[in-house]
């Protein structure tokens, strides 16, 4: 058995658009294993598109990382969805079913992607943490010397998925996100594990991000991170409520709007087609040309 995918991108979050609507099955933990682990198929996240569960909803979306574990939620790979789905017939309007919960999503005029994120959750145990912090915006956890730490004091926050966010005053890129980001990820006060980032505001508006994304790694793009970062920004002092947060991928525009909801605003980028076996991960390409990347 096949069935359709499309290899998309949106700021360079590599995304594979399965779909299985009108099928009973689901792309295995194997399978998303074997695609990651090919450079054709290399993703950050698998959007599986399936048939509506709930009265007004488009569809049911599973999001699978690439070691095959399962996300609540990725903004980028929504908005990579939008896209795919907008092109069958024009639809620019979706309500879809996440284990993040109801996720809606607009696609404007110019084929900029507006995805409701929903409410940021601060709460110790909604994020969860293992222990009590009654203060979320910086919490006690700290990797280097005690005496003078590489990085410490997170702001933490739930956008459908735990997010630990820490705030530097040098350069992102000067920090080694790749050798922190395993440990950070894995530490016992997030036993759900946790996406870590590094952010720097660089203005009242805006702010400079790198993550390592829970279950896959470093990453171009975290839509869900930049929404944690946005808000835990504005919560913290640091910046107004709506800002362009920079990703190594490009720019995604944050607003947390009063209405306690986060709306995310980026591209998705169509780059090519195929059909994958959802048991083994076995793909074919269609016969057409890639797109240039974003």
């Amino acid at each position: 058995m096949s069935v359709p995918f499309a290899r998309m991108n949106g700021l360079g979050n590599e995304i594979v658009v399965a779909d299985l609507r009108g099928s009973k099955t689901r792309i295995s933990p194997q399978a998303a294993r074997a695609l990651a682990g090919h450079e054709a198929t290399r993703f950050d996240q698998i959007m599986a598109i399936h048939d509506p569960r709930l009265d007004g909803t488009d569809a049911l979306i599973r999001i699978i990382n690439r070691d095959g574990s399962e996300a609540e939620a990725c903004g980028n790979g929504t908005r990579c969805v939008v896209q795919a789905l907008g092109s069958e017939n024009g639809q620019r309007d979706f309500t879809f079913e996440t284990r993040a919960g109801i996720i809606i999503a607009h696609e404007a005029d110019d084929g900029m992607i507006t995805v409701d994120m929903g409410r940021p959750r601060f709460g110790w145990e909604d994020i969860p943490l293992a222990e009590e912090f009654r203060d979320t915006r910086a919490i006690e956890l700290q990797i280097g010397p005690i005496d003078a730490p590489v990085l410490h004091s997170p702001s933490v926050a739930s956008m459908g998925n735990p997010h630990a966010i820490f705030w530097v005053k040098n350069d992102v890129w000067s920090y080694d996100l790749e050798r922190f980001g395993p440990v950070l990820e894995h530490h016992p006060i997030f036993p759900e594990r946790a996406n870590i980032s590094i952010a720097q505001v660089t203005a009242s508006d805006s702010l400079t991000l790198r993550t390592w994304e829970r279950g896959v790694g470093l990453t171009l793009a975290c839509g869900s991170a930049a929404c944690a970062a946005a808000v835990s920004a504005a919560r913290t002092g640091r910046t107004d409520r709506a800002v362009t947060v920079t990703v190594p991928g490009g720019d995604l525009l944050i607003h947390w709007r009063e209405d306690d909801k986060v709306m995310m605003t980026g591209p998705a980028t169509w780059m090519w087609s195929g059909r994958l076996d959802p048991a083994t991960g076995d793909f074919v390409r269609d016969a057409q040309e890639e797109a240039e990347p974003a």
